[in-house]
């Protein structure tokens, strides 16, 4: 026994001579407050109620807290989320039996975090929202030259996009006037999706006032339109979660170096891993698109007609076949508290995650994932097809990383320290009530 403590002893020492030896890693400058737009603080308290508000949503029933909650680090806590026919928060959320879904949500929900950066340019998992300052609207959107005007940032022309998906917010067939709307492809019209959704916010006598408050051309007259709402929305979310307090922001800015374990998963970051070649910068993104490999499950990202369940990322967006399977480098800020991980949400343990990101090639896809019951649901479909899983891992290009249990851990405890202080909470919160009167998830 001694003998063995002897020789891990030496080899703790040889590496942290080696550790000692080699070249400090180039590291991100710190962020800075010029790193963010400004922001109207009166519009973002009034986005605050809205993001709690389940007016916006097509029954009345979810608001983009349900699946954006800071409970669950600004997710939902599943693989694939529960929208609409979901009843219930976070992991507890389960399929209402006299309003089943008509499927699970595609993708993982992405966090919110410093998504008001001014570096952020491309937004969704497969960057289907991006700036484009080539194009009217200064965006690029799915709705190319229909994209309606009056959205001051990428941020706020993401908002409305989950308030028309029929697996999101905006329900069912039949179910109301914004799902009518919406099957009807009438979303921008004087009497589609966006135009009701305002009409309803509008109705509130509060609402009306704050926006009135907020906005002088309101006050003087002018209709509230989706892009207001939309636009206060970002406000809150970009106040709410920016996150630029953490122990690696004071590392950076030399007020208090990491230490220990922290700092030896900071060196095989920025190393060996290789994991800053994707995940540099400020916000631990290179915010480009890569094929890493990581499982599929749920019911895919094709069209409704379409019978297989894989999701090709960001060639759906590009139609290029050198884009199969590649999804946006997601920012690594606070992603400790943001899990499950992967565009599917595959993996619910950040080490096991890390481990089999790094060499995807021999890593066995989950078995199971958080995911509520859902009956007729194929979640493994791809998984269980030696096609279709070949295909996800012929997508990769990197080698593989080989890393040992002790790297994984190391890389976890650095990872910690990208976590904000304010992060969790929030700085405005979560509203006691909303003006709809509608239940507030808490």
């Amino acid at each position: 026994m001694v003998r063995i403590f002897a020789l891990c002893l030496a080899a703790f020492v040889t590496t942290a001579q080696a550790d000692e030896a080699a070249p400090a890693p180039e590291l991100p400058r710190p962020l800075r407050d010029a790193d963010f737009r400004p922001v109207n603080e009166t519009e973002a308290a009034l986005g605050q109620l809205l993001f709690y508000d389940k007016v916006i949503s097509g029954n009345r029933n979810i608001a983009c807290a349900s699946c954006h909650h800071p409970r669950f680090g600004t997710g939902d806590g599943l693989a694939l989320s529960l929208g609409e026919g979901g009843i219930g928060l976070g992991p507890d959320r389960v399929a209402d039996p006299n309003n089943m879904p008509e499927q699970r949500v595609p993708r993982n929900a992405q966090p919110l975090f410093n998504l008001g950066a001014r570096e952020m340019v491309h937004l969704f998992h497969d960057g289907r929202i991006e700036v484009d300052p080539a194009r009217p609207s200064g965006l690029r959107t799915p709705l190319e030259s229909e994209m309606p005007a009056g959205f001051d940032t990428i941020l706020a022309a993401q908002t409305m996009f989950p308030a028309i998906s029929p697996d999101e917010m905006a329900g069912h067939y039949g179910e109301n006037e914004i799902s009518v709307a919406v099957r009807k492809g009438d979303l921008t019209g004087p009497d589609g999706a966006w135009a009701l959704i305002a009409r309803r916010v509008s109705s509130i006598p509060a609402y009306l006032q704050m926006f009135a408050a907020a906005d002088p051309e309101i006050a003087a007259g002018r209709p509230i339109s989706f892009a207001d709402v939309s636009n206060a929305i970002a406000a809150f979310m970009e106040v709410e979660w920016r996150s630029d307090d953490s122990p690696f922001d004071r590392h950076l800015s030399g007020e208090t170096p990491l230490s220990g374990d922290a700092l030896a998963g900071l060196s095989l970051f920025y190393g060996k891993a290789g994991c800053s070649e994707c995940h540099s910068g400020p916000l631990l993104t290179d915010h480009q698109f890569h094929a890493a490999g990581a499982p599929q499950l749920g019911p895919g990202k094709g069209a409704r007609f379409e019978r297989h369940a894989r999701d090709e990322g960001r060639m759906e967006v590009t139609g290029r076949a050198a884009d199969a399977y590649r999804f946006r480098t997601p920012p690594l800020r606070n992603v400790a508290i943001t899990g499950p991980w992967g565009h599917a949400g595959a993996h619910d343990d950040l080490a096991a995650f890390i481990a089999d990101h790094a060499a995807p090639r021999n890593a066995p896809w989950p078995q199971d994932a958080v995911l509520p019951a859902l009956p007729g649901a194929d979640d493994f479909a791809v998984r269980d097809d030696d096609a279709e899983r070949a295909m996800v891992l012929g997508s990769v290009a990197r080698p593989d990383v080989t890393l040992t249990a002790g790297d994984v851990a190391l890389l976890v405890a650095f990872l910690n320290t990208a976590t904000g202080d304010s992060a969790k909470a929030g700085r405005l919160g979560i509203p006691q009530s909303v003006p709809s009167g509608l239940p507030v998830d808490r």
